[in-house]
């Protein structure tokens, strides 16, 4: 990792531009490398992994001192910090991803036209992704093969706070990449901590990145969002919420509320707001938020929701518009679908919303009339992962609606064009 004075010496951005056309060019041979080469890159990385972890738990441990020396928060430490089980989990996700079917090349679909012409739609790599994380040093390689999967080079770029332990795994992953004789140019790590690179990067270091991927807080996204000049796959935030029917089993409710909020309060899928048709409201209410309540939940609910459950504190406007990331919950009571689909319309993100009902209409009527890219009956939020839709994995969701929305996994990191065979046809 480059110093400072290294750093104004050679340049941000003559460091930058070359790695980006470094980037191009290991996508080029990617584009063009069989499955069975991108497997076995993939498995080489794995056993690389495993093998440096020596030198990737020295790195780590180097980052978490110093991020406690900083008094960094213990949520923050938490996901900082490696151990074995951590590093062996990040080589079996490898080895998960080589088992994945092959994107590159799939043909979406296939038609032929009356004159003849046959075309089909093919999946064909994007081309160089560049990855922008924070604190979860764990990211370098779920990107790093994701992206190789899908044919894809990538140019990582992780906070400062983990360069170490980024830069070691990096080095195992660019390791397996050679011994299958692939470029190890084709998994890059950005050599220096200096914010300037993030800014090449969002400029898209002369065109040589196709796509940016924000993982990391807001502050993080919002600034990738506001000005990166080439396409990104991001959301700001996960403000999910989960709606009660009046047609929902009180049993199912209690344990899928309570693992939506509190299984794990600080990723992006954990909900946020709960939202309770009033026609059940005295049955239902009281024993969800028990629930929540004895498992360490802080409740934040409506002048209504109080008056039928005085241990709730008082939630105000900004709570129903809040990504807590903790173990609070705002609450309200709506009349119905329609007023929940009102309600989540009004402070929804668009991540991923929750409706409990056995009511087969309610759900219809809640699926059609909600915009968000996940979308779920009788499950909990928690659920909003590539790993768990069976992707072997994701790269982080997105928001957005062109191109990839939901968990960004190897069939979202590609592209395709149109393959157009005739027989010697012209226009008329």
């Amino acid at each position: 990792m480059l110093d400072r004075a290294e750093t104004d010496a050679g340049s941000v951005g003559a460091i930058m531009d070359d790695i980006g056309r470094r980037a191009r060019a290991a996508s080029r041979i990617l584009a063009l490398s069989p499955r069975e080469q991108k497997d076995a890159a993939l498995n080489a990385m794995a056993d690389a992994v495993n093998a440096a972890m020596p030198a990737i738990l020295e790195a780590n441990g180097e980052d978490v001192a110093a991020a406690q020396e900083a008094g960094m928060t213990a949520a923050f430490l938490d996901r900082l910090t490696l151990n074995a089980a951590r590093i062996i989990a990040m080589s079996e996700g490898l080895r998960a991803i080589a088992d994945l079917p092959d994107p590159v090349g799939d043909t979406i679909a296939a038609w032929e036209r009356p004159n003849g012409l046959k075309i089909e739609r093919v999946r064909t790599p994007l081309g160089v992704i560049g990855v922008i994380y924070e604190s979860r040093p764990n990211v370098t390689a779920d990107a790093g093969g994701l992206c190789l999967k899908a044919g894809n080079a990538v140019i990582l770029r992780g906070g400062s706070d983990s360069a170490r332990s980024s830069r070691a795994i990096q080095a195992a992953l660019a390791d397996g990449l050679k011994a299958a004789g692939l470029p190890g140019d084709a998994i890059q790590i950005v050599p220096v901590t200096d914010r300037a690179a993030v800014g090449e990067m969002l400029k898209g270091l002369a065109g040589n990145i196709d796509v940016i991927v924000p993982r990391g807080g807001k502050s993080l996204v919002a600034r990738v969002q506001d000005e990166a000049r080439v396409p990104v796959f991001a959301h700001l935030e996960g403000l999910c919420h989960v709606y009660v029917d009046a047609s929902a089993d009180l049993t199912m409710a209690v344990e899928v509320v309570a693992n939506s909020k509190m299984r794990r309060t600080g990723i992006c899928g954990s909900a946020e707001t709960l939202l309770v048709d009033r026609k059940v409201a005295a049955s239902h209410l009281a024993p969800i938020l028990d629930a929540l309540a004895e498992k360490g939940c802080e409740i934040r609910a409506s002048a209504e929701v109080r008056a039928l459950y005085p241990k709730a504190g008082l939630a105000d406007e900004t709570d129903f518009s809040t990504e807590y990331l903790d173990a609070i919950i705002s609450v309200a009571l709506v009349d119905g679908v329609e007023g929940a689909i009102a309600h989540i319309e009004t402070y929804s993100s668009h991540h991923t919303e929750a409706i409990l009902a056995e009511d087969e209409a309610a759900v219809a009527a809640f699926f059609a009339g909600i915009d968000s890219a996940i979308l779920l009956h009788n499950a909990s939020t928690q659920f909003a992962d590539g790993g768990e839709f069976g992707m072997g994995g994701e790269i982080g969701i997105a928001t957005g609606k062109m191109h990839a929305r939901g968990p960004v996994g190897v069939e979202q990191l590609t592209s395709f064009n149109y393959r157009v065979r005739g027989s010697g046809q012209t226009r008329p």
